[in-house]
C-alpha cells in the first residue's frame, strides 16, 4: 500500500461507549484472515484520560480486530518528544491515572492537582465542605511547567490552582506576582470545545476548560495566556506525529512502497494552522514523507451538514461554525473536507476505490 489511514474514534467508531455499527464492518475489510492489517492504520484520538494500551484493548474489543498500542495516538502522545521538560517538576491536570500517563510519556517529577491541594490546603476554598481543618502549607518545590491532559472533574479547583501556579512563578503558596511575564510554560493536549457522546447534543470538552482558564488569566492580569505547545487534533504537531507512526508501521511490515497519501477519517470538518506555537519539536521527527493528506468526513460525529461557513474570516472567531482554539488561524479552505461520506464503512470503500486497492 502507498497510503495509510488516520482514524478518529469519537463520533467515527463509537459514540461514548456505544460502537457505531459501520465500524465493525469497515475493519473486517482492513485485515487479512490472520488479523493483520493490510494497510498502515493509526487511531488518532483527542482523549487523554488513559494509557495507550488501555485504549488499544478497548478498540480491539469494540472492532473485533487485534490492535496494538503502537497504532494508538492519544492527544498527549507527542509529549514523548518534549524531552526538555521530562526532568522538571510538572503540574498535571485532567482525569484518569495521570501519574501513570505522565511517567509513561517520560516525565520524572509529575505532581497532580490533588497532591498540590493536599500540600497547600489554604488554596482550594470554593466548596465549603472541602475547606481544610489543617492550615499549614508543607510544599516548597518549584513547579516548572503545567501540562493540561484533558478536562478535570472539579473545574473550580483546577482553575484556581493552575492560576496560582502561573501567577507565582511556580510557588503556589506565595503571593501573586504580576511581573512574572512570561509565565512558566503551559503545554495543552486536546483543544476540542465539544465532543459527541450518547447525549443528543455535544458535551463540553477540554477546549471549554481552556477557554475558562484563558479568560480568567486575562481578566486578572490583562495579558494573554501563552502556550508553549498545543497538541491533539487539529494541530500540525499531531498529524506529523501520526505520520511518523504510520511510517514506523510500514517499516516494521517491510513494505517497500513509500506512503504517499494519508486519509484522515474524522467526524469534524475542521483542520487548522498553528499561529505562534513553538515548533522546536519538529527536529525530533524525520521529515514528512507523505505527499498529501486527504480528509474524509463522516456524518456520525459532531459535523452538521447544515452549518454555513462564515464569509468574513476576520469575524470567524466569534462565528459559531469555528470551534477551533484561539491560537489557530481560521481558513475556510481547511474546513472543507476532501470527501463527505455517511459513515466509516463508506470511508474505507471510498479510499480503496480512489487508490485502486483490492485487498
Amino acid at each position: 500500500p502507498s497510503f495509510g489511514f488516520l482514524f478518529d474514534i469519537d463520533g467515527v467508531l463509537v459514540r461514548g461507549k456505544t460502537p457505531i455499527p459501520a465500524a465493525k464492518t469497515a475493519f473486517q475489510k482492513l485485515v487479512n484472515s490472520q488479523g493483520q492489517f493490510l494497510v498502515p492504520v493509526v487511531f488518532v484520538t483527542n482523549a487523554g484520560d488513559c494509557l495507550r494500551q488501555k485504549k488499544a484493548d478497548q478498540l480491539s474489543h469494540l472492532l473485533g480486530v487485534p490492535i496494538s498500542q503502537d497504532q494508538v495516538m492519544m492527544s498527549h502522545s507527542p509529549l514523548r518528544m518534549f524531552k526538555r521538560y521530562h526532568e522538571k517538576c510538572v503540574l498535571v491536570s485532567g482525569q484518569g491515572p495521570l501519574l501513570d500517563i505522565a511517567q509513561d510519556l517520560g516525565f520524572c517529577q509529575p505532581i497532580t492537582i490533588e497532591t498540590l491541594r493536599e500540600k497547600h490546603p489554604l488554596l482550594d476554598v470554593v466548596d465549603h465542605d472541602r475547606r481544610p481543618n489543617v492550615l499549614v502549607s508543607i510544599f516548597s518545590f518549584k513547579i516548572l511547567s503545567v501540562v493540561l491532559f484533558g478536562e478535570p472533574v472539579r473545574w473550580e479547583t483546577n482553575l484556581q490552582l493552575i492560576i496560582d501556579v502561573l501567577l507565582t512563578s511556580g510557588y503556589p503558596g506565595n503571593p501573586y506576582c504580576h511581573e512574572n511575564d512570561p509565565h512558566i510554560p503551559v503545554l495543552a493536549c486536546n483543544m476540542d470545545l465539544m465532543w459527541v457522546a450518547e447525549a443528543q447534543s455535544p458535551r463540553f470538552g477540554h477546549g471549554t476548560f481552556m477557554v475558562c482558564l484563558e479568560n480568567i488569566y486575562k481578566k486578572i492580569t490583562g495579558k494573554e495566556l501563552k502556550y508553549e505547545a498545543l497538541m491533539g487534533k487539529p494541530s500540525k504537531l499531531t498529524y506529523q506525529y501520526a505520520e511518523y507512526l504510520i511510517r514506523a508501521q510500514a517499516a516494521e511490515r517491510q513494505w517497500k512502497q513509500p506512503i504517499q497519501t494519508l486519509y484522515a477519517v474524522g467526524g469534524s470538518a475542521a483542520l487548522s494552522q498553528d499561529d505562534e506555537i513553538d515548533n522546536s519539536w519538529e527536529n525530533e521527527l524525520a521529515s514528512a514523507a507523505a505527499a498529501r493528506c486527504r480528509s474524509v468526513l463522516v456524518c456520525t460525529g459532531v459535523y452538521n451538514p447544515h452549518t454555513e461557513v462564515p464569509l468574513d474570516t476576520r469575524e470567524s472567531i466569534t462565528e459559531t461554525v469555528f470551534h477551533g482554539h484561539r491560537d489557530f488561524r481560521f481558513e475556510p479552505g481547511l474546513v472543507e473536507p476532501d470527501h463527505i461520506v455517511p459513515d466509516v464503512d463508506a470511508a474505507v470503500d471510498l479510499v480503496f476505490q480512489l487508490e485502486n486497492f483490492a485487498p
